[in-house]
């Protein structure tokens, strides 16, 4: 019997308990990785609710509780993954927050909270696995931007300015570690049927959707079968760069 095609690979995927970083935790699993999802306290149980959907492969989710906006709490997160499972091969940099206000009504600490958790906290896992990587001599990391961060959106200059500067950090990586047999790469969702956008005003995806040539939000699945081609072995020519979901909204 042929043996899953992530076998004996480990994962580490941050806010992968649901939505977006559900969908490709799950889908990691299902291919026979070894997932550790890296979230707060409240994600724990969220991730015991995703395990109950993965029938065989649940026993590969694992959880690990870490706030990816302080280095030292993923630094503890990633020697503990190596320690139980031995390796890291693929870094999903998923988590983020939103604290949505135009400039002139946004906070210094709204604008401080997001770029910690959206930029910062990519910097941190990547400095914090790299090490493992590097010794490895392979990795797999995979930066979620947003189309926010190219285009730009009305009350959101924390989360534009962060999602735009990770494709910034993306690239940059990407030079660092090439000679590695590292990739670093960025996927930038549109509006995507998730409860984040869920929390938006029903009018402000109703405007989304009609400025969107497919005329849909995008399913967290999309995304994820985007990201599971940019870990596979076979894309190691691939990398520093951007690639859009989000049905045609921006080109």
């Amino acid at each position: 019997m042929s043996s899953l095609p992530l076998e004996k690979r480990v994962a580490v995927v941050t806010g992968g308990s649901r939505g977006i970083g559900g969908a490709i935790s799950r889908l990691l699993a299902e291919d026979g990785a070894t997932v550790a999802v890296l979230g707060l306290p409240i994600d724990r149980e969220r991730t015991e609710t995703l395990r109950l959907h993965l029938n065989g492969s649940a026993p590969r989710l694992h959880f690990y509780e870490g706030d990816v906006g302080d280095f030292g709490e993923c630094r503890r997160a990633v020697e503990g993954i190596v320690a139980e499972h031995g390796r890291i091969d693929y870094l999903v940099n998923n988590a983020g927050i939103t604290r949505d206000h135009t400039v002139r009504k946004m906070t210094v600490d709204e604008w401080q909270a997001v770029l910690q958790v959206n930029l910062s906290g990519p910097f941190f896992m990547i400095k914090a696995v790299l090490d493992t990587m590097v010794a490895q001599q392979f990795g797999r990391i995979v930066n979620i931007s947003s189309v926010v961060g190219q285009g730009g959106n009305f009350g959101q200059a924390n989360y534009a300015a962060a999602k735009a500067g990770l494709i910034g950090l993306t690239k940059t990586v990407a030079l660092e570690v090439a000679k590695n047999r590292i990739t670093v790469n960025a996927v930038a969702p549109g509006f995507i049927d998730t409860e984040m956008t869920k929390a938006m005003p029903s009018e402000a995806i109703e405007m989304a959707i009609s400025q969107t040539p497919k005329r849909r939000l995008g399913q967290p699945e999309e995304v994820a079968h985007l990201v599971r081609f940019l870990i596979d072995d076979n894309a190691g020519y691939i990398t520093g760069a951007v690639y859009n979901v989000n049905g045609g909204w921006y080109m």
